[in-house]
């Protein structure tokens, strides 16, 4: 990925979505204090709502996209994926959301910012050239597992007649394979899912507890990768960063770093 910086806020861009609008934005450009210092895009968590506001503002300048029109997520860590619509231009953000358990937007209306937040979880973007669509999914654990990228891709499908095969995808900034350590009931469940030989791929001993059979390092990025791989997208229409959540304090914000009391970061893509 790409940092960019505009207006003193610094955000990320993927090379591969040249031709659309979009960003994942770091900690750095805004107006917020104390743990939440500075760019600071999650409300409900103890920051001023005006600083929020204010964030956002200074990202959507950044990027150049539509304020007033953003429609963010509500995000549960479900599978749940929704199509947005012209009804729901400025959703969460100039009024109040109108749907609830959303981890995944999609659209094909231009000038409708789409938003999903995050603190260590991984942000999938979308975009077909084609048929000039665009999706975000928030993929934490039990996103992955659930192949949300695959249920995206498959919505993008049904909804629009798009081709898996045109759809560029990008595995943005989360916590890394390094950091990134599961109790073995979540290892389970991948092995459940994704199934022996792929896991050997994504999952390895804890490098912080060695020994300890009930601990593993989880590889999130390859795991939405080959999900998205066995969804129908080609290997080269698919960029994924080196940015780890954890790795980076000074960048990012990290619920693993910091806990409940922080800011946290946004992925968005315009049309």
């Amino acid at each position: 990925m790409r940092k960019e910086i505009k207006n003193n806020v610094t955000y990320l861009t993927f090379e591969l979505f040249k031709g659309v609008k979009h960003g994942y934005s770091t900690r750095i450009g805004g107006v917020s204090e104390g743990v939440f210092e500075s760019l600071n895009l999650n409300f409900n968590r103890g920051d001023s709502d005006d600083n929020v506001r204010e964030n956002f503002k200074r990202i959507s300048e950044a990027l150049n996209i539509n304020y007033d029109r953003m429609c963010l997520s509500k995000q549960t860590h479900t599978t749940n994926v929704i199509v947005v619509e012209e009804k729901d231009a400025g959703n969460g953000i100039v009024r109040p959301l109108t749907y609830d358990n959303v981890d995944g937007l999609i659209t094909n209306i231009k000038d409708m910012p789409l938003v999903t937040s995050y603190a260590d979880c991984v942000p999938l973007f979308f975009y077909d050239p084609v048929k000039k669509v665009v999706a975000l999914s928030h993929s934490g654990w039990r996103g992955t597992v659930g192949k949300i990228g695959r249920i995206t891709i498959e919505k993008m499908c049904k909804e629009f007649d798009c081709k898996p095969s045109n759809i560029l995808c990008g595995i943005g900034p989360s916590i890394c394979k390094d950091c990134y350590e599961v109790s073995s009931d979540v290892a389970k469940v991948f092995i459940d899912v994704f199934g022996v030989d792929i896991c050997r791929q994504i999952l390895r001993p804890s490098v912080f507890n060695p020994g300890d059979k009930n601990k593993y390092m989880l590889d999130l990025w390859n795991a939405c990768k080959i999900t998205l791989l066995e969804a129908g997208v080609t290997e080269e229409n698919i960029e994924m960063t080196d940015y780890c959540t954890m790795c980076n304090p000074k960048l990012f914000f990290s619920h693993r770093v910091m806990g409940a009391q922080r800011g946290g970061q946004v992925a968005i893509i315009s049309l």
